[in-house]
C-alpha cells in the first residue's frame, strides 16, 4: 500500500514536530511537509500536491476556514482535514463549508487519527 502524503498545517512547533515523529512512525503516513502558518500552505500545497492536509483552525493570519479555500484553491486534488484543540460548531461549520472533509480534535486517539486521514485520502 502506498503511503498517504501529508502536509501538516500547524502554529504550534511542539505539537507539529510530535505529529512528525509519530507519523514517521507509520508505514501508512508519509509527511512531506510542513509549515506553521495558514498562508504558507497553498504555495506549499501546490508543489508538492499531498493527499491530505491536516490543518489548525486558530492560526495568526489566516484561519483554518480562510486557508482550507486557499489550499483548495491552489491544489484541489487534496482533501484537508481540520485539527484544532477545541472547536466550536460554527468554526467546524465554516471549515467544512470551505471544504475540509472531517474535523478533529488534537486530543483524539492517534489511531483514530491516522484512520481519519486514510478515509480523507481515499475520497
Amino acid at each position: 500500500m502506498t503511503p498517504v502524503r501529508v502536509i501538516l498545517v500547524e502554529d504550534n512547533d511542539i505539537f507539529r514536530e510530535t505529529l512528525e515523529l509519530l507519523f514517521g512512525l507509520r508505514d501508512e503516513i508519509d509527511v512531506v511537509g510542513s509549515v506553521s502558518m495558514g498562508d504558507a500552505a497553498p504555495a506549499l500545497v501546490a508543489e508538492l500536491k499531498p493527499d491530505v492536509v491536516l490543518m489548525d483552525y486558530r492560526m495568526p493570519g489566516l484561519n483554518g476556514a480562510e486557508a482550507t479555500r486557499a489550499v483548495l484553491d491552489a491544489y484541489p486534488g487534496t482533501s484537508v482535514v481540520c485539527l484544532s484543540a477545541s472547536v466550536t460548531a460554527q468554526e467546524v461549520k465554516e471549515v467544512l463549508a470551505a471544504g475540509a472533509v472531517a474535523c478533529v480534535t488534537k486530543d483524539e486517539d492517534f489511531d483514530r487519527l491516522v484512520k481519519t486521514v486514510q478515509e480523507a485520502a481515499a475520497r
